[in-house]
């Protein structure tokens, strides 16, 4: 009996020697990998619990307490948040190609067309000639002088509409609503790019027939727009129906997608009874040019890859470019010195004989800080797309695993006391003389992101902006219409917080005034 004893107890000291050696061996073989700082995580949710206000403004709290580079749990996913210009430069150069991926989310699952769409497919072959095609049909400096046309006809539809909505009131001005007239604007160009007819007509611009439509057009195109929402982290929510995400999703998708086959079968239709060919130098519409190569290539350029391009041309081409106007003339309004320094400039340089264009560009740097500025302080996505990492790397010295979203606070970075003077406050200025536009001004500057993912689309937004933002201010004189509380920037920042979390914003309204000096030339527009 004893000696029973003695060899089980033999027996289960062996057991427990091997299984401290094989933790052991693995911890040697395989150390504990050194993750970036983390507040408390608690279990199933994470860090969801952190999140009290706007996600930027919360992440840029716990980056200020926990460093520049943090590593948080959101539900099953795990997040990498870089906050200064060194982590990001480290994520989009020496690792650019490993965080070149987009996480799966509920949008990308439902508006990606199978994740053919250029900013949400994978970084593969697909997504290589994505890039390419739309870099040749809409981005290139060939293709931005050609449909440079488009925009020249809009802007002065856009002048001409305005000055027809006050010309009754031509001293104390009309009251108008700008989110709506620039929206309108940059919904036209895309769409004139895309398929060669406007969305709405010059006739029915202001009317209530036009609201409809653009209004229509918000619904199934804008609506939905959270990259990602809480029930990518929580994926359980899904079943119980969360807030009726899905089911909004899936109705959105289904009207869009009705909305783009139709478009699809009203060209075809019209192409088989015409018999026209286009005429001689006429560019061709991006829905043409695709539906050619479709029949060159039919297993690669099929409805829903088109679909997908056309999307990506309407939504990140108007919206970005749209509130970016918005943003910068909220600024001048309540900055009357910067509003009328830029009109100096403009008055000086163009004149009030001509309608400005975008040759004049360069001869505006002014023009330019201020968009440089509003960006700065309103960038169009405060924490770019997402990123997602399919291989191990590091970061700031920590360990990064793979499968990690990796999420930019550009926000944070643009306003920065370290990196800049009066972070707070809009100071055109400050971009006056500043080189070094193509590497972000040392990654401090990065509205529209950075590496191989970033926008594709800058220029072309730059050039909308612009045009739309001198041609108003050279123009009309214009009054807010409302009384700005003592710190107005308290007001734009809760503005711009509920338009990136997709809540009800407050569109901009002001009193258009045409410039006396300038009423006889816009009469005869």
């Amino acid at each position: 009996m004893q000696n029973f004893y003695s060899n089980s107890t033999y027996y289960y000291l062996s057991i427990i020697f091997l299984f401290f050696f094989v933790i052991l061996l693995k911890h040697l073989l395989h150390p504990r990998k050194k993750l970036p700082p983390s507040p408390l995580s608690l279990p199933i949710i994470g860090h969801l619990y952190l999140i009290k206000n706007s996600l930027h403004r919360t992440l840029n709290s716990l980056s200020t307490k926990y460093g520049p580079v943090l590593y948080l749990q959101f539900g099953c996913r795990n997040l990498l948040i870089v906050s200064s210009p060194s982590s990001m430069e480290e994520c989009f150069t020496k690792n650019d190609v490993i965080f070149a991926n987009r996480p799966r989310s509920m949008l990308g699952d439902r508006f990606s067309f199978n994740y053919t769409a250029i900013f949400w497919a994978p970084y593969s072959q697909l997504w290589r000639v994505l890039r390419r095609q739309t870099a040749v049909e809409l981005f290139s400096s060939n293709s931005l002088q050609k449909s440079s046309l488009i925009r020249n006809e809009e802007i002065r539809i856009l002048i001409r509409s305005l000055f027809k909505a006050g010309e009754k009131n031509t001293h104390g001005g009309t009251r108008v609503d700008l989110s709506y007239w620039f929206f309108t604007f940059v919904f036209n160009v895309m769409m004139r790019i895309g398929t060669g007819k406007s969305c709405v007509s010059e006739e029915d611009m202001g009317m209530e027939k036009g609201k409809k439509i653009i209004e229509e057009m918000r619904g199934i195109f804008f609506a939905n727009l959270l990259v990602l929402n809480v029930c990518d982290f929580l994926p359980i929510l899904k079943w119980f129906g969360y807030k009726g995400i899905g089911k909004k999703m899936d109705l959105t998708n289904m009207k869009r997608n009705e909305f783009l086959s139709g478009l699809l079968d009203e060209f075809r239709q019209e192409k088989s009874m015409s018999s026209d060919h286009r005429a001689k130098g006429k560019k061709a519409t991006l829905v043409e040019t695709l539906l050619s190569l479709q029949k060159i290539e039919p297993e690669f350029y099929t409805d829903d890859l088109i679909k997908s391009l056309l999307v990506a041309l309407f939504v990140a081409g108007t919206e970005t470019s749209s509130m970016t106007i918005q943003w910068a003339m909220r600024l001048l309004l309540v900055h009357p010195e910067a509003f009328h320094k830029l009109r100096s400039e403009i008055d000086s340089k163009v004149g009030n004989e001509r309608l400005l264009n975008e040759s004049d560009f360069t001869n505006l740097p002014y023009l330019q800080c201020v968009i440089k500025e509003t960006l700065r302080l309103y960038p169009p996505v405060p924490l770019l797309l997402p990123h997602y990492s399919l291989e191990d790397c590091t970061i700031g010295g920590y360990d990064i695993p793979k499968h990690t979203i990796l999420m930019v606070n550009v926000w944070a970075i643009h306003r920065d006391p370290e990196l800049w003077d009066e972070p707070k406050k809009f100071k055109p200025e400050r971009f006056e003389g500043m080189e070094g536009a193509k590497e972000g001004f040392n990654y401090k500057f990065v509205p529209f992101g950075m590496g191989r993912r970033a926008c594709p689309g800058t220029n072309m937004g730059m050039h909308i902006v612009s045009l739309v933002l001198g041609s108003l201010v050279q123009w009309f004189d214009w009054k807010s219409s409302m009384e700005f509380e003592e710190n107005y920037s308290n007001f734009m920042d809760a503005c711009y917080d509920s338009k990136v979390s997709c809540s009800k914003d407050k569109p901009l309204e002001a009193i258009c005034i045409p410039r006396q000096n300038c009423i006889q030339f816009l009469s005869q527009l």
